[in-house]
């Protein structure tokens, strides 16, 4: 197995002051802005709730995501099936 791979399989999370976030095993963020984001991590569908959040990068060859705000929750969600991207959706 690859490094790369051992590294998406693996689903970690950061949270410091409840001001910064850092998630591993990120395979993609489906919608975001100030209220909300959802990301699709290895482990299933996460909701993070906050105010005056901000994506301060999101890699998904390394499957790390930075989260910046005041964050006041963490929502896992059942894995359902991805429905794709907000960018494949809009190409459709």
């Amino acid at each position: 197995m690859t490094e790369e791979l051992a590294k998406l399989e693996t689903h970690n999370l950061m949270l410091e002051d409840r001001k910064r976030l850092r998630l591993t095993g990120v395979t993609d963020v489906d919608s975001f802005d100030e209220g909300a984001i959802t990301a699709y991590t290895v482990r299933g569908e996460l909701v993070i709730g906050g105010s005056e959040l901000r994506v301060l990068s999101l890699d998904t060859g390394s499957g790390e995501l930075r989260v910046e705000g005041t964050i006041t929750s963490l929502t896992y969600l059942e894995n359902a099936p991805k429905k794709g991207s907000v960018l494949s959706r809009l190409l459709r």
